[in-house]
């Protein structure tokens, strides 16, 4: 009697090892592609008007997600890594220069104002993947990283989805 086994493959939507095995840069081009970071970017630049634009404000975020990418833990790393590495500044818009510490600490200050639009945008993310994935709401409650009221918009755009 020959008895005969089905392999069913499991559809996987995301496996983790596709993004492991991409290089820094190729990973930080994904982060900069899907930030939902516009809002925050035109805040910036307006508040900076017409004054100096050495260190353009996209080019600035770009390099502290760069960082975070790149998993830097001090603003020096980061500009060492940046005056290393020439795709990496061309990847930010730096065109061939390297931010000055003070560069980063007044930016950082600068960015710490619109700490809203930075919560926003995360909670952007957050419900662009619950949408995929609905079971996210209650990992990301888990982890505390979001508050009840926002898990039950979350829950309630999880259903709306579904439906």
């Amino acid at each position: 009697m020959v008895v005969y086994i089905a392999i069913i493959p499991q559809i996987k939507l995301f496996e983790w090892t596709e993004i492991q095995t991409l290089g820094d840069l190729k990973r930080l081009q994904l982060v900069l592609e899907g930030m939902p970071d516009e809002e925050l970017m035109r805040t910036l630049e307006q508040q900076r008007g017409k004054g100096r634009d050495d260190y353009p404000v996209r080019a600035m975020w770009n390099s502290v997600l760069a960082g975070i990418v790149f998993q830097h833990d001090n603003v020096e790393k980061l500009r060492r890594e940046l005056a290393r590495n020439g795709q990496l500044r061309e990847l930010c818009g730096l065109d061939n220069q390297v931010p000055p510490p003070w560069v980063y600490t007044r930016f950082l200050k600068n960015l710490m104002a619109y700490e809203t639009l930075i919560d926003g945008m995360f909670e952007t993310l957050v419900e662009q993947i619950c949408k995929v994935l609905p079971d996210c709401v209650m990992l990301a409650m888990a982890f505390g990283r979001i508050k009840e009221n926002q898990a039950e918009k979350m829950r309630s755009l999880v259903s709306s989805a579904a439906s």
